[in-house]
């Protein structure tokens, strides 16, 4: 099982460890419920060091991109972040990402899931017509996400870059926390707003520790997987390998605002995508909340009232924000619309449920 530059810390802090997407991560602290709230009111630091980072580079980088993810590669400029989808040629998705825009000329950054970097690498490499080059640089980069609405005013002493004043989904490389060449992104998992602070292996000691002194007066706890996953699903987000996957196209999922068909961009999978809109949509990703006692899990199946099954969970959970259980799903276009009466079959037993409008908060 592969570790990140911070995996003795999480154990020293007594942290909940469990193997997730091969590596021995931190799924708690002081409890899901707590850390979640902690986010959501004030901050939370979040080790993702796990994730995946590839810089794709010369003059063939902006071909290549613009080939394998389903957004517009036009829209970017250097300190510009965009999420998009790694299409594959059924016009599924091969992964979810971030593409960055680096300051440098033709250059980017492709952020993509710890569970699928090999599998990304290769698809990318597979697809290289243009010759640009290709470096994987996930081993010797470490990622901290810190969340939540204090997250500027507890880093902003840390550097002189303006963290407040950083616009939604740009980035930009300075000295943090004393350390050089520095990336801070105002991007997140969480939808609490905050900050990913991408670093060398060899800074993580005193990385975390420069920002958990700074944020002793804001509260800032520790957070692990398992709050990251109750924060993502409040709002909606999709995590690969429960709600999108190969099988799934992005109209699907509801993610045609990263899919843009009405340019002419000749991404992968474009024409499958095209068909599906034309023809209209057999499925759709909801979501939906329980009328009833009980946890939707992963793969309970998606009934009509009466107990025909209409479709298949694919993410659930108790809302700490909320206190009702929610969850996403796949279900029969006809069964789509907001307010559509539903039941999820929880080992054996059909328990009520609602469909309801994306994000849940």
């Amino acid at each position: 099982m592969k570790t990140t530059p911070f995996t003795n810390l999480h154990q020293s802090l007594g942290a909940k460890m469990a193997e997730f997407a091969g590596y021995n991560m931190p799924i708690s602290y002081t409890g899901i419920t707590d850390e979640h709230l902690c986010v959501r009111h004030k901050a939370g630091i979040f080790d993702v060091s796990h994730m995946g980072q590839f810089i794709v580079r010369g003059s063939g980088a902006e071909a290549l991109i613009q080939r394998i993810s389903s957004n517009d590669l036009c829209k970017l400029f250097p300190g510009k972040v965009q999420y998009a989808c790694l299409m594959n040629h059924n016009g599924g998705i091969t992964d979810d990402m971030l593409v960055y825009q680096l300051p440098n000329e033709n250059a980017y950054m492709l952020v993509v899931n710890a569970a699928n970097i090999e599998k990304d690498w290769n698809w990318i490499v597979s697809e290289n017509k243009n010759d640009a080059e290709l470096i994987d640089i996930s081993d010797q980069t470490a990622l901290l996400a810190v969340q939540g609405p204090l997250a500027a005013q507890l880093l902003q002493p840390l550097t002189s870059i303006n963290l407040p004043q950083m616009p939604y989904y740009t980035f930009e490389k300075g000295t943090f926390a004393g350390i050089p060449n520095v990336l801070v992104s105002a991007t997140g998992y969480t939808g609490a707003g905050g900050f990913e602070i991408y670093f060398d292996n060899k800074d993580a000691a005193p990385m975390w520790e420069r920002i958990m002194e700074a944020g002793k007066p804001f509260g800032l706890q520790p957070a692990g997987l398992g709050a990251r996953d109750t924060l993502r699903l409040e709002k909606g987000y999709c995590l690969y390998g429960n709600d999108i996957d190969d099988t799934t196209s992005p109209l699907e999922a509801g993610l045609g605002w990263v899919t843009k068909l009405k340019t002419n961009v000749p991404f992968i999978g474009r024409n499958v995508l095209e068909t599906q809109q034309q023809n209209g949509l057999t499925r759709k990703l909801v979501g939906f909340e329980l009328l009833e006692k009980g946890i939707a899990r992963h793969h309970c199946p998606i009934t009509t009232p009466e107990g025909r099954v209409i479709g298949i969970v694919t993410s659930g959970t108790f809302s700490p924000s909320l206190q009702k259980a929610i969850g996403m799903g796949y279900v029969e276009t006809a069964y789509a619309k907001h307010g559509t009466s539903v039941a999820i079959d929880i080992r054996g037993k059909l328990t009520e449920a609602k469909v309801v409008k994306l994000p849940f908060i």
